[in-house]
């Protein structure tokens, strides 16, 4: 039972970067498809995602796995959230 968290330690991140690129080219992949083309705030997402994750993971003692988790979640919460077009509205 002692090698279950030691493997799940391991084998997370690898999981969560793979969730992360997958969720990235299906989106990419439907932007191309449509015609119309929403900007998001997904790499701003995973950028607060990654600082925030390697907070949490190093105060928790997985530096590894905080970080990436707060990638994943920062892309997931970052790519719901859509820029709004005001090019020279203010100055």
């Amino acid at each position: 039972m002692k090698n279950v968290p030691d493997f799940l330690s391991a084998a997370l991140p690898w999981i969560c970067i793979g969730l992360l690129l997958a969720i990235f080219f299906a989106q990419s992949a439907a932007k191309k498809k449509n015609a119309e083309k929403k900007d998001t705030f997904s790499s701003e997402g995973i950028a607060l995602g990654m600082c925030f994750g390697t907070a949490i993971g190093t105060s928790l003692g997985n530096t590894g796995i905080g970080l990436t988790l707060g990638m994943l979640a920062g892309f997931a919460v970052g790519s719901m959230i859509e820029k709004n077009d005001n090019s020279g509205d203010n100055p």
